[in-house]
């Protein structure tokens, strides 16, 4: 008898490693089936695909460059560069660049499109996992992948940064809820090895996408303050406040940097542009603008998707609480309270009678598109679904999975019929790349601009350095073929004395050696920033003394010269500001070092 009930326990043993392991698998399976359809049509060339392709771009040679953090994109504006690097999140653009150092450009999207959804995939499940069975939760993985949002975001705008919310997000309420010391006192039930894991998921959303960042905020202080209710208990805050601001000190090198330099560009275009006003991207908002057809057209698809995962999440949350299913592990505690007003909150903050709240609280409307908000529906609307039809009986079980996995085929199906977007031959993979390798640029992004100048007038194919009598001489004329591109420059058109080579070979630095025939000034296929240092025939050059240095209106940088020998650098250099946020990220790694080995020994110890 105990030598069959120790198979049976041995056997028991075997089928639960080998669903903790198979689990994962079926993920990373789910999540390639999802990019089945790239990988027979390419990379979708959704809204934003574009921007993030020439971010690789440029972050790639940076590196091959030696410089490991790089601030500038010498690529954007046709050559003239912006400081992108500075205020755009490094995560997936770092990522981008890290692929494409190991696989064909080709293959990067891709690539990088499978990595997140499997991330995607597997946060949930590791979410559900507080009070599903490992195939429950595998299921529930697989279901996030396939919502509606997910897909759309992937294919549709192919917007990499706020697709890193649909992994970020579910860990962020992992560690936020979950219980493993109930009975203990206080400070071992708050820190019991949560926190610092807490902070680097905290933090890798403020690394991935700003909008997403202001989620991952509000939604830890909800998370924290519901938990606390409900568990009646101050851990879960005393948790979240520790683990956001150590999360806060870990990003700092970005976002405080980001935040001192934001008034140096005209940062203000991503919120005033009516198109990223939250007000006019309420559910289902129809503008009379005949040339935001577009825009409402992608703003209804996102609405009907922001339907059916509201209505599936609050549905499923109503079905499995009716049936008890979703009880913690402890069974006294409802760690799911707090999950299920994730979607009630959400379908409030969709729709215009919550406009109060939306100009009341801080940040809020950076978010620009109230259904952003559905990144933190993802992972409860899987969970709830699958609570609410997983069977009791063992014959249906296999039934519900075979289901799901039509339905999630499907749903793949639609997206590629509905969601992917075809590249243009100009815009795909080779082209941006042959582009690229030939120094044409590409255009820039207008909240990178320098306050006040407007780079629609940067002249394309300018030389790196053109000699004018007038600092603020038009270099170009209008393209006739395409008026409402930038102007076009050409040798022949003679507004330049003289034009000059410049050494660009690293993305930093720029360096001019000529001899000028004549004084005037030196223009610079280079975006002004307060971080360039210049220096002509070794003495400094400043900003408005002695006329030396400054600003066109296109927001090029203008240098003064006189007649004969010219020798400019052009160098970047970090500003105090940056070196001050980058110190207090290193200060934050050796308190999360800290943190971590007393939350193993506090934790280790035995209680008196």
């Amino acid at each position: 008898m105990e030598e069959a009930s120790g198979k049976m326990e041995e056997s028991n043993g075997f089928a639960l490693r080998f669903e903790r392991f198979a689990g994962p698998v079926v993920i990373l399976f789910a999540a390639f089936v999802a990019i089945v359809p790239e990988l027979f049509r390419g990379a979708s060339c959704g809204h934003d695909f574009d921007v993030h392709l020439v971010s690789w771009f440029d972050c790639l040679n940076a590196w091959r460059h030696g410089i490991v953090y790089p601030h500038w994109t010498p690529s954007s504006n046709y050559g003239a560069g912006e400081p992108r690097f500075v205020f755009y999140p490094p995560f997936t653009w770092m990522l981008g660049a890290a692929l494409a150092a190991i696989l064909p450009w080709s293959a990067v999207p891709i690539a990088l499109t499978w990595l997140i959804f499997a991330a995607t995939g597997l946060a949930t499940r590791a979410l559900a996992r507080l009070a599903l069975t490992e195939v429950q939760a595998t299921l529930a993985g697989c279901v996030a992948i396939a919502s509606g949002y997910v897909l759309f975001t992937g294919y549709e705008r192919t917007s990499f940064p706020e697709l890193a919310g649909g992994f970020w997000l579910p860990l962020v309420m992992l560690l936020a809820l979950r219980v493993r010391k109930s009975s203990a006192a206080l400070f071992r039930s708050a820190f019991d090895g949560s926190t610092v894991p807490l902070a680097i998921a905290f933090a890798g959303a403020w690394l991935s996408n700003l909008p997403l960042a202001v989620i991952a905020t509000y939604l830890i202080a909800a998370l924290a303050l519901l938990a606390a209710v409900s568990q009646k208990s101050w851990a879960p805050i005393l948790r979240a406040t520790a683990g956001g601001a150590l999360g806060l000190g870990l990003a700092a090198f970005y976002w405080l940097t980001a935040a001192l330099e934001h008034n140096l560009v005209d940062v203000r275009q991503a919120t005033d542009d009516p198109g990223y006003n939250f007000e006019y991207n309420w559910l289902f908002i129809h503008n009379s603008n005949p040339a935001q057809a577009l825009h409402d057209s992608i703003n209804h698809q996102a609405s009907w998707i922001a339907v059916s995962m509201l209505a599936v999440a609050i549905t499923g949350w109503l079905v499995a609480w009716r049936r008890g299913v979703l009880s913690s592990p402890t069974g006294s505690l409802r760690w799911w309270t707090p999950m299920a007003a994730i979607p009630l909150l959400v379908a409030f903050l969709l729709f215009p009678v919550s406009r109060m709240v939306w100009h009341a609280l801080p940040v809020l409307p950076f978010i620009q598109y109230p259904w952003r908000w559905l990144e933190a529906v993802e992972a409860p609307m899987a969970i709830f679904f699958v609570a609410a039809i997983w069977p009791p009986a063992r014959r249906a079980r296999m039934e519900v999975c075979a289901a799901c996995a039509l339905g999630f085929i499907a749903a793949v199906v639609y997206a590629d019929r509905n969601y992917f977007q075809a590249c243009y031959p100009e815009d795909a993979v080779p082209a941006m790349l042959a582009s690229y390798n030939a120094g044409a640029g590409f255009e820039g992004m207008f909240e990178y601009a320098p306050i006040g100048s407007d780079i629609t007038t940067i002249a394309r194919g300018l030389p790196d350095a053109c000699l004018v009598s007038d600092v603020n001489a038009e270099l170009g004329k209008p393209d006739p073929d395409d008026p409402d591109a930038n102007p076009i420059w050409s040798a022949d058109q003679g507004s330049c004395v003289a034009t000059f080579a410049a050494d660009r070979s690293n993305p930093e630095h720029l360096r001019v050696n000529a001899t000028a025939p004549q004084s005037g000034w030196l223009v610079l296929k280079l975006l002004a920033f307060p971080a360039w240092r210049a220096t002509l025939n070794g003495r400094p050059l400043y900003h408005d003394i002695a006329n030396q240095l400054r600003t066109r209106p296109d927001g090029l940088i203008a240098v003064r010269v006189e007649r004969g020998p010219v020798e400019l650098r052009v160098d970047w250099t970090n500003r105090p500001e940056v070196i001050l946020a980058r110190w207090v990220s290193a200060v934050a790694v050796l308190f999360a070092i800290a943190l971590a080995w007393f939350e193993r020994r506090f934790n280790s110890a035995r209680p008196h």
